[in-house]
């Protein structure tokens, strides 16, 4: 799997959103997600937005994801 394939994946699934994601093993991932469908959610909510979105890649071609997740009005703040 490639980190483009992923964010791809990631930007199809929440509209409007932005996606960098970084992986040089091919199965451990890093993803910053901005996206303003995150506002007034908890981190464990955001977190599940971007996994429905990659759906059976998870726990099979992407072994692990640490997600940062924001909206972009916390991407402003410092």
């Amino acid at each position: 799997m490639q980190p483009d394939q992923i964010k791809t994946l990631i930007e199809q699934g929440l509209p409007g959103a932005r996606a960098e994601v970084s992986g040089p093993d091919g199965v451990h991932f890093e993803a910053r997600v901005v996206c303003a469908g995150f506002a007034g959610k908890l981190p464990l909510a955001r977190h599940r937005m971007v996994y429905a979105t990659l759906g059976e890649l998870m726990g099979g071609a992407i072994h692990a994801l640490a997600l940062t997740t924001l909206t972009p009005d916390e991407t402003s703040r410092g």
